[in-house]
C-alpha cells in the first residue's frame, strides 16, 4: 500500500500550487489579472503533470523495495518565481528522495524513466481528447498536451540531477527513444 505522509502531501500541494501560478503567469504574458482567469487551467494540467511525474518516480521505487517520499525544494521554488518574472519557468519544485540499500543504475534509470514516460502519457491524452472535447475544455487539453510533452522533454536532459542523466547513464538507446518521443511532441506542440 502506497502511503503519503502529512508532509509530503503538504509538499506536493505547494509545488504543485506555485508551479501552476508561475505557468499561468508566463502563459498569460506577466499579466497577474489573466493568470489568475488562467490559473485553474494550469492546475489541472501543469498541476496533474507534476503531480503524476513525482508519484511515478515514487510508486516505482517502492516497487523495486524502496523507502520514496517527494520533498519540496525551497530553493527551486523561488527560482521559478524568480525566472517566470523574467518571462519563462526554469521549475525544480522538489524530487522523490528514495532510501534503502544501494540502488543499482538499471534499477535509479527504470525509477528515473517512471517521470517522464508518465508526462509522454498525459501529452498524447490530452492531445486525444483535444480532438474531441468542444472549447474551452480544447483549449485546456492543448494545453495540457503542450506542457507535458515540454516536462517530458525538459526532464530528459541527460545533466546532473535531472531524469534524463540517470536515464541516459541505465540504458542511452531508452533514453534516446524517450527524448526524442518527447522532443517530437514538443515540437509538434507548438505548431
Amino acid at each position: 500500500m502506497v502511503r503519503f505522509s502529512k508532509g509530503e502531501v503538504r509538499d506536493i500541494l505547494i509545488s504543485m500550487v506555485v508551479i501552476a501560478g508561475v505557468f499561468a503567469y508566463v502563459f498569460s504574458g506577466r499579466n497577474l489579472q489573466v493568470a489568475l482567469i488562467r490559473l485553474p487551467a494550469t492546475l489541472v494540467t501543469v498541476g496533474l503533470g507534476f503531480v503524476l511525474h513525482e508519484i511515478a518516480h515514487k510508486l516505482m521505487a517502492i516497487r523495486y523495495g524502496f523507502w520514496a517520499e517527494y520533498r519540496l525544494w525551497l530553493e527551486g521554488l523561488v527560482l521559478a518565481l524568480v525566472t517566470s518574472y523574467f518571462g519563462f519557468v526554469f521549475a525544480a519544485p522538489g524530487a522523490v528522495y528514495i532510501h534503502g540499500n544501494y540502488i543499482d543504475r538499471d534499477v535509479n534509470g527504470k525509477i528515473s524513466i517512471a517521470g517522464p514516460l508518465t508526462n509522454i502519457m498525459l501529452a498524447l491524452i490530452f492531445l486525444m481528447a483535444s480532438s474531441v472535447l468542444p472549447s474551452p475544455f480544447r483549449d485546456v487539453a492543448v494545453l495540457g498536451y503542450a506542457v507535458n510533452s515540454f516536462l517530458a522533454l525538459f526532464n530528459l536532459i541527460p545533466i546532473a540531477v535531472l531524469d534524463g542523466a540517470k536515464v541516459f547513464r541505465w540504458n542511452p538507446l531508452i533514453w534516446l527513444i524517450a527524448a526524442a518521443s518527447a522532443f517530437a511532441l514538443t515540437f509538434n506542440s507548438m505548431f
